[in-house]
């Protein structure tokens, strides 16, 4: 499987020494979907379909288990509730964090900076969601950042559809509503694609 730079950062990356993300940060962070549910303002119902439309592949939810229960592996998210790529990504976090025994975190972003800055796409841009992986002695393993490649590559065409319409217009409404009822169509083969990429991600850190 390819993977790009862009979405994944290996663990040849390297890990700051001074991390902001000490094992006691990280243990403050929210451990439950329903505790981010109740933490965020906007967009609950988008964050609540992700999650119930998602069924994580068995297959997949074995590799985590084995990596959990194996290498002590878990993950902090930093999201934020405006964003569509955390309604998707987060909830698929905490649900195979929940099927495979996984300690998930969850963080608000904008509240944790010193976080995310250091998890930067390309050293410059606070893309979310960003999830990092740690094993049990909170050795930095890997980020994987926004969305998987499958996501990028599909969503290029998809942009065609508002291209050319001026905003905050009916036709731009128009073209915002098919938009984003084609990103609802493509959303389970994203979700799953974010586990495989996070399942790579582990498989190259710990081989």
């Amino acid at each position: 499987m390819t993977t790009a730079t862009s979405t994944i950062t290996r663990k040849a990356a390297e890990a700051r020494l001074d991390s902001a993300v000490t094992p006691e940060r990280f243990a403050q962070g929210m451990t439950e979907f329903k505790t981010w549910m109740a933490a965020i303002e906007k967009n609950k119902d988008s964050f609540q379909r992700h999650y119930d439309e998602f069924t994580p592949d068995a297959t997949d939810i074995a590799t985590l288990k084995r990596y959990v229960e194996e290498h002590g592996v878990k993950m902090l998210v930093l999201g934020e509730d405006w964003c569509p790529d955390v309604w998707r990504g987060l909830p698929v976090a905490s649900k195979i964090g929940e099927q495979s025994g996984m300690e998930v975190r969850l963080f608000l972003r904008d509240q944790n900076k010193d976080m995310m800055s250091e998890f930067l796409k390309q050293g410059e841009f606070e893309s979310i969601p960003t999830l990092v992986l740690y094993d049990r002695d909170h050795r930095y393993l890997g980020h994987w950042i926004e969305r998987a490649d499958q996501a990028n590559e599909e969503m290029g065409p998809l942009r065609e559809i508002l291209a050319g319409v001026e905003r905050d217009t009916p036709a731009w409404e128009a073209a915002r509503a098919k938009y984003t009822e084609k990103t609802w169509e493509l959303a389970e083969g994203w979700r799953q694609a974010q586990v495989r990429e996070v399942i790579a991600l582990l498989r190259e850190a710990l081989s």
